[in-house]
């Protein structure tokens, strides 16, 4: 149980950390360091891998959890079964929906430097955007809530 317990803790905090590091490190230093239009690309070049990586973490975090723990018991491991499975449907959705549908009209933008931010194309990509971003969000809150699920409490 002891090896299934780190191994799941291990994964979650990559998931968590993965967010963390790309979301509020990489992201803001790409668009300080270059151009709208640059940063950009280099981000977008970047989210091919970054939405599978989560999406792998969230898999592999429920087979861990259900082949060390199981779903019977606890609540906490009820809890943790909705909430990995939450992830995964979010990570799916992001994955094969909405980052699709991201690139599909951010490549009908010539240009965010210079287009009007009142063009309908930058209006469905901001919501867009800003969809991704709660959701983003939202498995940042869920990773942290299983790590804190699964944090064993001091004895006294």
């Amino acid at each position: 149980m002891k090896t299934g317990s780190i191994l799941y803790n291990f994964i979650i905090s990559l998931w968590v950390g993965g967010i963390i590091i790309f979301t509020f490190l990489v992201t803001p230093v790409i668009f300080q360091s270059f151009g709208r239009d640059a940063a950009g690309e280099i981000v977008g070049k970047l989210f091919p891998y970054y939405f599978p990586y989560n999406l792998f973490l969230s898999l592999a975090a429920l087979v861990i959890f259900l082949l060390f723990f199981g779903v019977r018991g606890k609540i906490q491991n009820k809890i943790t079964i909705i909430l990995l499975t939450l992830a995964i449907l979010i990570n799916l959705f992001v994955s094969f929906k909405l980052h699709p549908d991201i690139v599909s009209i951010k490549q009908q933008i010539q240009t965010f430097e210079t287009q009007s931010d009142e063009s309908q194309l930058r209006s469905q990509f901001r919501k867009l955007h800003g969809i991704s971003a709660l959701l983003n969000i939202l498995l940042l809150i869920d990773g942290i809530a299983l790590l804190v699920l699964h944090t064993p409490a001091k004895k006294q």
